[in-house]
């Protein structure tokens, strides 16, 4: 079912549309150097072939997995040989090139450099961190996206009616291909690979075929209904809870379900500073490092990163006083509780401003023990109010106890 044509490549439409690297390289004849970076099954070794195919260049593949530097020269000397004889070119194409050591990389280099080749890397890892300088340098990086649901849906459907694929021999229930789309996460081989499993098993391929097939149940979860708002509801009212199974449970079933797990994470983020906050600040860089974890590595190994938030977000003490205290604040500020910036606090850099008065006053806390000094900051209008009322929750009493120190000193109460 691998795509003949730039137009049957379904998905990263970003990179396919007119006058882009792709485009330019498959209209013209010139060589070039790419690094396809996305996570598995998005179609990197698909657009190496399409790129081959269509421009009628040697395909030769090496993988970077069992490959060593004499595989990487022979294929090299091997392009050079036919690019002098016949002046066909050569598609290299590497995949897993984040496998290759320093040494193995290297010798990519002249045939990049002199451009024997048409140089293809794909790799699912961060290339900045996995591919020497040199190479990457002289590369132009295309970063691929996971498919959409509509994307897998078109691929299985194309696949049940292809003939190159089930060519109409078995019918597919809508219910089975929502599951089919689920399960493939964003992966177009995937979901190949666990249609083509249930097609075996029945010509009518229902929900409970996929289910015997894969030997995975269906998790009845809809991401634009009901059931994605009442788990994630129920996600984050377990780790406000502190019940880190019932939160690993939720977070499983989203996962399994296909969930988008940038969701989960930005739910994550969230969650650290509105419901723990400052009783542990260590819990919104876990929640942040979760986050990028995602973006780094992809489902499933991140699963693994997600659930150490969750079980760091579910067991750390509690606290809703940031949210609190910037919704105190809002609310003010759209009552009009504004008031006029303080003279002394205002910017007196800029040509004029000390004849305004500005800056007139203003007392530098550094200069003073402590680093504090009693001098007013905020407008007369919100003088008296008091925004973050700290909890004695984990580590925020400390703040608790030093802020009530610091208020009461700016205000003159000691």
């Amino acid at each position: 079912m691998r795509p003949r044509t730039l137009d049957e490549v379904l998905g990263q439409r970003h990179l396919l549309g007119q006058g882009t690297p792709l485009r330019r390289l498959v209209e013209s004849e010139a060589p070039m150097s790419l690094f396809l970076w996305g996570p598995p099954g998005t179609g990197k070794t698909t657009l190496a072939y399409v790129v081959a195919g269509v421009t009628k260049r040697r395909f030769v593949e090496i993988s970077a997995v069992s490959a060593g530097v004499k595989d990487v020269r022979a294929a090299i000397d091997n392009a050079r040989r036919e690019l002098g004889m016949t002046g066909r070119q050569t598609v290299l194409f590497v995949d897993e090139v984040h496998r290759f050591n320093k040494a193995q990389q290297d010798a990519l280099l002249p045939a990049v450099e002199n451009r024997w080749v048409t140089f293809i890397g794909a790799t699912t890892e961060n290339p900045f961190f996995s591919v020497i300088s040199p190479l990457l340098s002289r590369s132009l990086l295309l970063t691929l996206e996971s498919l959409s649901d509509d994307d897998i849906r078109a691929v299985l459907r194309r696949a049940v009616t292809d003939e190159r694929g089930l060519d109409g021999r078995n019918t597919l229930a809508p219910e089975a291909l929502d599951h089919l789309v689920r399960l493939a996460g964003g992966d177009a081989r995937r979901s190949l690979t666990y249609l083509e499993a249930a097609a075996l098993l029945a010509d009518d391929i229902t929900v409970e075929v996929v289910e015997k097939a894969v030997d995975k149940a269906a998790v009845r979860y809809d991401r634009q209904g009901d059931q994605h708002y009442d788990v994630i509801s129920a996600f984050i009212k377990s780790m406000r809870g502190s019940d880190a199974d019932a939160a690993l449970h939720y977070l499983a079933r989203m996962i399994e379900a296909g969930e988008d797990p940038r969701f989960i994470a930005r739910r994550l983020v969230i969650f650290a500073s509105e419901d723990v906050g400052m009783a542990d600040n260590t819990c919104l860089q876990t929640a942040v490092a979760a986050a990028q974890a995602v973006q780094l590595i992809g489902l499933p190994e991140a699963g693994i990163n997600l659930a150490h938030a969750v079980i760091h977000c579910a067991l750390a003490p509690k606290s809703n006083a940031v949210v609190k205290a910037i919704g105190a604040a809002s609310e003010d500020v759209r009552r009009g509780l504004i008031g006029q910036v303080p003279g002394h606090l205002r910017d007196a850099h800029y040509p004029g401003a000390a004849k305004l008065g500005h800056g007139k006053g203003y007392k530098y806390p550094h200069d003073f023990e402590h680093g504090l000094v009693r001098q007013h900051y905020a407008p007369e209008e919100t003088r008296e109010r008091r925004y973050y009322e700290p909890t004695r929750h984990g580590g925020e009493l400390g703040y608790s106890e030093r802020w009530s120190k610091i208020r009461d000193f700016l205000r003159g109460v000691s």
